[in-house]
């Protein structure tokens, strides 16, 4: 590719409003990305298995609470693993946390819903 033609391209991507496509059907398009995506974890994979499961119950039972469904896992995952668990739900937001080895877990469930669950020292 040319250097000016990708110049042009790029301009065009600029120019559009979103770089990525808003689906139609924004339910259907939640209803497909339901499964759970795990995008970052150092868990053992019994742990993450569980975690995942948690998270994945929690949020689907309370989809308009996020601060519900948090408080849940982290209860959850006390009593599961012991104490002390840190739990955050939600969309849109970063994060840089200071944990245990082998004890993190970030993953995306119900659509766009984004789990971090680590354990503190």
């Amino acid at each position: 590719m040319v250097p000016r033609e990708a110049a042009n391209r790029f301009a065009n991507m600029a120019a559009s409003s979103s770089l990525v496509p808003v689906p139609e059907n924004k339910d259907a398009f939640i209803k497909l990305a339901s499964y759970p995506l795990i995008k970052h974890t150092d868990m053992e994979s019994e742990m993450r298995t569980e975690a995942m499961e948690i998270c994945t119950s929690a949020v689907e039972k309370y989809p308009l609470n996020q601060e519900k469904s948090s408080q849940l896992v982290k209860e959850l995952m006390d009593k599961k693993f012991g104490a002390p668990w840190n739990v955050v739900i939600g969309e849109y937001f970063a994060f840089e946390v200071t944990t245990e080895v082998k004890h993190l877990l970030y993953m995306f469930c119900g659509g766009t819903n984004a789990v971090l669950v680590w354990k503190s020292q």
